[in-house]
């Protein structure tokens, strides 16, 4: 069986699964800089678990994954990784209790006959304009995180980066893109972005006391 090996951790490779890629190695470069020991940290579409495991193999974190590849759920856990099958937060209720949350979401424009056969689709189909899982986690990540808690998400120069930045400003993060790498097709950039604490930015405004 392929595998490869990335920061101390050793991940198998499978078919019908996403292989890790300069997208895949970039995002575990931020998120080894960003996470911290005792984190509480969930990781949306894993595939292989490579983020997941190299981010284990290197801090004491508490780390769930989830994917929507039946394929990718087997082999990240055959990698170590804890790992449900969710459709994003799917899985979950709305409750903030993670404090950092990973994504490295489909992002190439895809229109219908662009699509590739099978589970491995997930992994690519951003839909017609490269936004639609990017828009329906951005939605969704404030009812899972805790205040002040952190999310990195991979994007390309391919999708709609100054949208990406207003719709992380109407979810109630502060953003900034902290990594990024030009590649000879396009450029691969790590947003992050900290939850506002509603109650702080209320009491500094003098609204509440």
């Amino acid at each position: 069986m392929v595998s490869i090996t990335y920061r101390k951790a050793c991940v198998k490779l499978t078919d019908d699964v996403y292989e890790p890629a300069e997208d895949s190695f970039l995002l575990a470069d931020a998120t080894l800089g960003y996470a911290k020991e005792g984190m509480k940290v969930l990781e949306i579409g894993t595939g292989t678990g490579f983020i997941s495991a190299v981010l284990q193999s290197n801090l004491d974190v508490d780390v769930l994954a989830t994917d929507i590849n039946p394929y990718a759920v087997r082999c990240a856990c055959d990698n170590g990784v804890r790992t449900i099958r969710a459709d994003m937060f799917s899985a979950f209720k709305p409750v903030q209790c993670f404090d950092m949350i990973v994504f490295n979401p489909p992002y190439l424009p895809t229109l219908e006959e662009d699509k590739v056969p099978g589970w491995l689709n997930y992994a690519f189909d951003g839909g017609v304009d490269g936004m639609r899982s990017i828009c329906m986690f951005l939605e969704n990540v404030p009812l899972h995180l805790r205040p002040n808690g952190i999310i990195l998400l991979l994007v390309s120069s391919f999708t709609e980066t100054e949208k990406i930045k207003f719709l992380m400003e109407e979810a109630g993060f502060e953003s900034q893109i902290v990594l990024k790498e030009k590649y000879f097709f396009e450029e691969l950039m790590v947003f992050k972005g900290i939850l506002k604490d509603k109650t702080e930015k209320m009491k500094s405004s003098g609204n509440i006391t």
